[in-house]
């Protein structure tokens, strides 16, 4: 059933349209994205892929008249009316598509706010894989989910210890104990390192995360959710070219860990049964358990 015709319905639409097939992503220079912004909100446009545009979807009219009134209260964009900037990725021919923050920036347009502020981010597309895969000297992988399996999201989860001020400032997130020490183990074990996560972080970022644990990540999926609909094509492509890549791929949850081998597309699944704090252990001799098997 279609969301009702409301005037920000239309005013979405015209802008889906008017950028169709046209609107480009480019890369942020490291400048641009060092810092928050305000940038004129005649630069913003909306995300064609984003459940905000959908016909069927569309805008929570509730969020959008909460931040209606906040901004009339306050006149302006500030800490009192919201705790972060829109995140944004630079697009050609002009300006920036947003990626989070949708009902702030319809809100703020609504209101007459000019300026408003982004946070730019570059996220991973197709020629980022090809770098990635390029640069790769393995034949096999093991992938993890970012935000469900690597940063600690559970009430129960042991972080490592903090990184040194003031780098615990810049990078707030923190990793579940042993994470670092098993992905440093696997490595050495000639597997490339790939994370994915559904949120709007710099590929930069996170490469930069994981190097302050020393650890090398090899390959970065960011906005994962994003290629769920028009992008599924471009998605299909990137898994082909890293199941031609990789002979084995072993994928890390929480609870299991499943090996597949693309050869025959055979699998096996292991189950992790450890507490917080031996869980990258149970990992480790799960891995070796693998090899184990092999060898006989």
């Amino acid at each position: 059933m279609a969301a009702p015709r409301t005037e920000l319905a239309d005013f979405l639409e015209q802008e889906v349209n008017k950028y169709e097939g046209i609107m480009v992503p480019v890369k942020a220079s490291h400048a641009e994205r060092m810092f928050t912004k305000k940038v004129p909100i005649e630069k913003l446009h909306p995300n064609p892929d984003d459940e905000f545009c959908s016909r069927t979807v569309g805008p929570n009219y509730s969020i959008y008249n909460r931040y209606i009134r906040a901004f009339q209260k306050y006149g302006e964009i500030d800490q009192n009316s919201l705790d972060e900037p829109i995140t944004v990725e630079k697009v050609r021919p002009d300006g920036y598509m947003i990626l989070n923050g949708h009902h702030r920036w319809a809100a703020a347009l609504k209101v007459g706010i000019e300026k408003i502020p982004v946070k730019i981010v570059n996220l991973t597309n197709q020629v980022d894989i090809d770098k990635m895969l390029k640069a790769s000297e393995h034949d096999k992988r093991v992938s993890f989910d970012l935000d469900e399996v690597i940063f600690c999201s559970k009430e129960y989860d042991i972080p490592e210890k903090p990184l040194p001020y003031p780098i615990n400032k810049i990078y707030k997130e923190r990793l579940r104990l042993g994470v670092p020490g098993l992905m440093h183990y696997l490595g050495t074990k000639g597997y490339d390192i790939w994370v994915y996560t559904s949120e709007y972080y710099s590929l930069e970022y996170i490469r930069l995360l994981f190097k302050k644990y020393s650890v090398k990540v090899d390959g970065i999926i960011t906005g994962t959710e994003r290629k769920e609909k028009k992008h599924s094509a471009e998605k299909k492509k990137a898994e082909s070219k890293l199941e031609k890549k990789y002979k084995e791929t072993i994928h890390i949850d929480r609870d299991m860990v499943i090996r597949t081998l693309h050869s025959g597309k055979d699998f096996e699944e292991y189950e992790i049964d450890a507490d917080a704090a031996s869980w990258s252990k149970k990992v480790i001799s799960i891995i070796h358990k693998m090899k184990d098997g092999e060898n006989k």
